[in-house]
């Protein structure tokens, strides 16, 4: 498979298709549909569900599977699978760090919204051979939330992520000249995997068709980018998570954009907290997404 890097350097992504066999596909699927069911009973977020605001315990609403690489094995394997490594690898070279993951599911009808913001902007790095990769676990297009790009975005400023005085997860709508209505509406197959850059800005709507939308998203580094915020978990954790070739002591300094996100969040969490924060929303909520019922 050839990855045209070319176009990935000027746009800031790239749609991969098949990089799921339909086996794998459908593997990775049912593993998701049995988490989602396991939340029957889950009061609120924790360590791996963030739920939509019109959660009930025998009505589940699951909006983020977290870290499901430290869950279930079935995800762990998966990410270092040369298959989706490969892409990967192309862009940013053989050796790979994996710095997080989640699935983001829009269920139909009501699926939250994610305003428009970089990823860089959560975790900068000592370089920006930083990229998130997100694997299509249905079919995804404009109806059921699609994920828009602003394209060539990654190559501008890291724009500010701030509302009174604290990080929001989310730009400020009146402090940049981006057009959102020009931003690249991303459209694929389950199993085909979308590639961007952690500085393009991005962002989607509320689902609001009668098809659901998953996401399975692993945030991919060059193993010698190193977070400017430090290490989570420690050192061991952090050289775990090396999925292919090997890791470095020597972290690669580049002259890159950075603004760090402090002060913390008023609405910790998830990235949906966060932007709960924000003074003025680009989408809006709709159905048991906006906890009317």
């Amino acid at each position: 498979m050839t990855i045209d890097t070319d176009f990935f350097a000027e746009h800031g992504f790239i749609l991969v298709p098949g990089v799921l066999s339909p086996e794998k596909l459908r593997a990775v699927q049912a593993e998701t549909d049995r988490i989602v069911k396991a939340a029957a009973g889950v009061e609120d977020h924790d360590a791996i569900y963030d739920l939509e605001a019109s959660h009930k315990p025998n009505a589940p609403r699951v909006r983020r599977i977290k870290t499901p690489h430290l869950h279930f094995p079935a995800f762990e394997e998966l990410v270092r699978d040369a298959e989706v490594t490969n892409p990967v690898a192309a862009l940013i070279g053989e050796n790979i760090r994996l710095y997080g993951g989640k699935i983001n599911i829009k269920a139909a009808g009501y699926g939250a919204p994610v305003e428009w913001h970089q990823d860089w902007a959560f975790y900068p790095h000592t370089n920006d051979d930083v990229l998130t990769v997100a694997i299509l676990l249905d079919d995804m297009d404009a109806d059921n939330g699609s994920l828009g790009i602003v394209a060539g975005s990654h190559k501008g400023p890291v724009f500010d992520h701030h509302a009174d005085g604290a990080f929001c997860g989310a730009l400020d709508l009146d402090a940049n000249e981006l057009d959102f209505s020009q931003a690249v509406q991303m459209a694929g197959k389950a199993g085909d995997m979308l590639i961007f850059h952690s500085r393009a800005v991005h962002g989607s709507p509320a689902n609001r068709s009668n098809r659901q939308r998953r996401l399975l998203i692993w945030e991919m580094t060059a193993a010698d980018a190193w977070p400017l915020a430090g290490l989570r978990d420690g050192y061991d954790e952090f050289e775990r998570w090396v999925i292919r070739g090997e890791g470095s002591l020597v972290p690669r300094l580049e002259d890159v954009p950075v603004r760090m996100p402090y002060p913390l969040a008023t609405h910790g969490g998830s990235i949906y907290e966060n932007q709960r924060g924000m003074e003025r929303q680009y989408f809006e909520h709709v159905g048991a997404a906006a906890g009317a019922d």
